[in-house]
């Protein structure tokens, strides 16, 4: 069991604007609120990610589905259990599916994804893991995507890369804050039961 290292603000501390953006947390998801209700104890922070995260995230020009499987790339390779214990609605509405998360380790062999998806995470791969770069890498981006894709996409993992690197350290988890909602949980994690009843699995993926 880990501890929490920074404190949540309360609600009831927060102006409106932020709490509007507190309850979209809670019933939207991706970030889930306890993350930013830790961020909220510097409000200059609290926003410079909401709106970074909103910009290159939800909206942008490359498609949302990607980003999203390159955000959980990035948990699965810091470890970071709030982060990727959650799922992007806006990605499943799009036909993204749960298997495609369980593979992503070892994207280059599944079959659960195609060539611009397989060329993204190869992306996030070389970023996080600082893996030098040739000729033969960049023609395979440039042959999936326009420049200003790649753009949006390398800041974008360079984002969720620092920030979930940086919650891994802070001990927070789901259901904490703004509680009874189980929007953007991934299956097994919506509800403080099945939470607890996962992580205890030898088959859990942190634990692995």
């Amino acid at each position: 069991m880990s501890t929490q290292r920074i404190s949540y603000v309360p609600l009831e501390r927060m102006d409106e604007r932020m709490q509007e953006e507190m309850h979209r947390c809670a019933t939207e998801g991706t970030p889930r609120p306890e993350s930013s209700a830790v961020r909220a104890h510097a409000p200059n922070a609290f926003w410079a990610f909401a709106d970074s995260w909103k910009n290159v995230f939800h909206n942008g020009v490359c498609e949302h589905a990607i980003k999203e499987l390159c955000r959980v790339y990035i948990s699965r390779t810091v470890k970071c259990e709030f982060c990727g214990n959650q799922r992007s609605v806006k990605a499943a509405t799009a036909g993204l599916y749960e298997q495609q998360y369980d593979e992503l380790l070892n994207f280059e062999s599944s079959s659960s994804y195609d060539d611009r998806q397989k060329a993204a995470l190869a992306y996030a791969e070389a970023i996080a893991w600082r893996l030098d770069t040739d000729d033969a890498f960049w023609q395979r981006l440039h042959g999936h995507f326009s420049e200003a894709e790649l753009v949006e996409l390398g800041c974008f993992i360079a984002l969720t890369f620092g920030q979930q690197s940086w919650i891994r350290l802070l001990g927070i988890d789901h259901h904490q804050y703004l509680a009874g909602t189980d929007t953007s949980l991934a299956p097994g994690f919506r509800t403080p039961e099945e939470l607890a009843a996962t992580k205890a699995r030898e088959d859990y993926w942190a634990a692995r």
